[in-house]
């Protein structure tokens, strides 16, 4: 689903992106509701980014990457803890890319999330190439994300990657 988002950019730059577990639910400017063989999964575009709040009988989980007054966990490049009876494991890269890369990259993310139905993304105004996108899926018992959050003014696009499931049996 590809919506545009009515409120202004206010996320300006990449480096001011921040991490949570744990959070409420926030406001959000555009919700999808998934239903992934058990587990119930809202993806939440914000003013400030995304949210995804995970439901399953194993719990409940909430991750938040946004611009967070206040917040003084930046994102970061990898994390992984036990979340309950899940283990979470979270990915975060920045690209940097020309104008005319970051063009084609963009019209490529969105088309690929527009027309899928694990997708949402929205385009900010005032700029095609502003926008939020997010991908969900389950695959061998975990729940999994991929965001993109695209900074055009720098050339720049945030990719994280969420994987959430089960405790795999160490391998002996």
């Amino acid at each position: 689903m590809l919506t545009t988002l009515k409120t202004t950019y206010t996320d300006t730059r990449a480096a001011d992106l921040a991490w949570a577990l744990g959070r409420e639910p926030l406001p959000a400017l555009a919700v999808l509701d998934l239903e992934l063989t058990g587990a119930k999964l809202q993806l939440r575009l914000l003013g400030a980014s995304h949210q995804v709040l995970l439901e399953e009988d194993g719990g409940s989980c909430s991750e938040t990457v946004a611009c967070m007054p206040g917040s003084s966990t930046p994102l970061p490049l990898g994390v992984s803890k036990r979340v309950g009876e899940w283990e979470y494991e979270f990915a975060a890269r920045v690209e940097t890319l020309s104008h005319g890369s970051f063009a084609g990259r963009a019209q490529e993310l969105l088309a690929l999330v527009a027309d899928h139905p694990n997708g949402l993304a929205g385009t900010f105004p005032g700029s095609p190439h502003a926008f939020t996108a997010m991908l969900a899926q389950r695959h061998e018992g975990q729940v999994r994300w991929r965001t993109w959050h695209a900074y055009p003014q720098e050339g720049q696009l945030v990719v994280t990657r969420t994987r959430i499931g089960a405790r795999m049996p160490a391998v002996l």
